[in-house]
């Protein structure tokens, strides 16, 4: 960022003069502006002085900072394309050069969004272990396009709102994407290519966070069991409420975006009876505050994975998320169950998860309907005598199948009156339905499918979308299971 000083200012041999006018570090030399928008700019500097804020496609907008410096302005943004310069008068002038104007996407939540290109490195503090991602040394050195801009936000916690979080934007590149999330780079790549409009990505996520640590305290006023601390403990602190909502996302807050992917979920397993209302109150609580309507909010379903103790059934969760995905408005899931290690938390396909996300955004945000984005969603059963029960399904149209290494279909349960599950036959029937049946159930009242901490099905549609696991139970403590 080069700075015109119209103050009173001397140069010295350490430097320039301490400025007044100044904007939070998501602004900057080289940042993507939300596209045919009206984008906020905003900062500080002495109080009461008039601000203006110009752009070189020929848009300018003014304000005036309060009694504690602080203003803030919209201002209208063209069609994609660049690079422009944004300039900020206010008691002194800042020049932004290199910016461009496109698609805005924020990425967040916790480690399998964290999980960066070069894959984790074992560092005894992280708890991490020696984890690569499929292709991403590859990825890293074809890492060449200045049409898609990085910004990877600085670890940081706190029980107080910040006004700062660190970080830059960079063009994706060798030297700029080792480090950063390897699902945001996927989806931003194939977005972009897709597009063929500049993509700005903002990266702020955080291993083995919680839900509710990204979440203002207003938005937990209606969770009395989730409690925000006075100070941040010692241990488990990035599972302490409102931290990383204070101290990540807070400073961001207001900048033009078009949506957010988010993959969180996994130290929320014992969450399940109660995750839904829990992500809908962030997702709710996030648009409200950013204050430009509902944007779209598209989430990954966790994979599968054998936890330690075993004792809480991460199928809640999924299903949680699954009812998430239903009831919150201008919201999406994509599934993972086929992308999963039953014995690493970080599974590798980050590649393939990247481009459900952005299959999911072409085909759901833009309008991009040859690309298909969603696989079988379990719609109603009906009973068909003898034991046999047949199963409906959304999303499949195109017809559905089993995985590439087997075409008979495995997952699925069934129970009668003593919810006793067992182990079910199906089969796909030509008008695109499932019938399921065991000969160890006579009278089947429930089903489930996939439906375990890392018991995997393979039902997929044949636009090779796996379906997401469902029950048709709701018997009384599951949720301990």
């Amino acid at each position: 960022m080069r700075f015109l000083l119209y103050l009173s200012c001397f140069l010295s041999l350490s430097g320039f003069c301490s400025a007044q006018t100044k904007l939070p570090s998501i602004f900057g030399d080289g940042m993507v502006l939300q596209q045919k928008s009206d984008v906020a700019v905003w900062g500080r500097d002495l109080p009461n002085t008039k601000v203006a804020v110009s752009g070189s496609w020929g848009e300018s907008e003014e304000a005036r900072s309060d009694a504690e410096g602080k203003w803030k302005l919209k201002i209208k943004t063209p069609p994609a394309g660049g690079p422009f310069a944004l300039e900020i008068k206010g008691s002194q002038v800042l020049k932004f050069e290199d910016v461009l104007i496109g698609e805005v996407w924020l990425c967040s939540g916790q480690s399998n969004m964290l999980m960066p290109l070069r894959g984790f490195v074992y560092r005894p503090e992280s708890g991490y272990e020696n984890e690569k991602v499929e292709g991403g040394l590859k990825a890293i050195a074809a890492a060449d396009n200045n049409q898609l801009r990085l910004f990877q936000g600085k670890h940081e916690l706190s029980l107080t709102s910040l006004e700062q979080v660190e970080g830059q934007w960079q063009a994706a590149s060798p030297k700029s994407t080792p480090h950063f999330s390897a699902v945001a780079y996927f989806f931003g790549t194939r977005l972009q290519r897709k597009l063929k409009v500049p993509v700005g990505l903002i990266q702020v996520a955080f291993g083995s966070s919680t839900v509710e640590s990204w979440m203002s305290p207003e938005s937990l006023n209606e969770f009395p069991e989730i409690e925000i601390p006075d100070v941040i403990p010692e241990t488990a602190a990035r599972r302490t409420a409102t931290v990383f909502y204070n101290g990540m996302l807070s400073p961001l807050i207001g900048y033009g975006l078009k949506g957010c992917i988010w993959y969180q979920g996994e130290s929320n397993r014992r969450m399940g009876s109660h995750y839904e209302d829990v992500f809908a109150s962030l997702v709710s609580s996030w648009r409200a505050e950013w204050s430009i309507g509902e944007f779209p909010f598209l989430f990954a379903q966790i994979t599968p994975y054998n936890y330690r103790n075993n004792v809480i059934n991460s199928a809640f969760l999924r299903e949680a998320q699954l009812r998430a995905s239903k009831s919150i408005p201008n919201a999406g899931m994509i599934v993972t169950m086929d992308l999963g290690s039953c014995t690493s938390m970080h599974p590798p396909q980050k590649r393939k998860v990247g481009h459900r996300f952005a299959n999911m955004a072409l085909s759901k945000v833009y309008g991009r309907t040859e690309f298909p984005s969603e696989g079988p969603s379990f719609r109603k059963s009906e009973p068909q005598g003898n034991g046999r029960v047949k199963l409906m399904f959304d999303n499949a149209e195109s017809g559905l199948k089993g995985d590439d290494k087997s075409i008979k279909l495995q997952g699925f349960e069934l129970a009668g009156a003593d919810r006793i599950f067992y182990p079910a036959n199906a089969r796909i029937n030509r008008d695109h339905t499932v019938t399921v049946w065991s000969d160890k159930v006579t009278e089947p009242l429930a089903i489930r499918y996939s439906f375990g901490n890392c018991m995997v099905g393979n039902l997929f549609n044949e636009d090779g979308f796996p379906a997401s696991p469902f029950r048709t139970d709701e018997w009384d403590g599951d949720f301990e299971r």
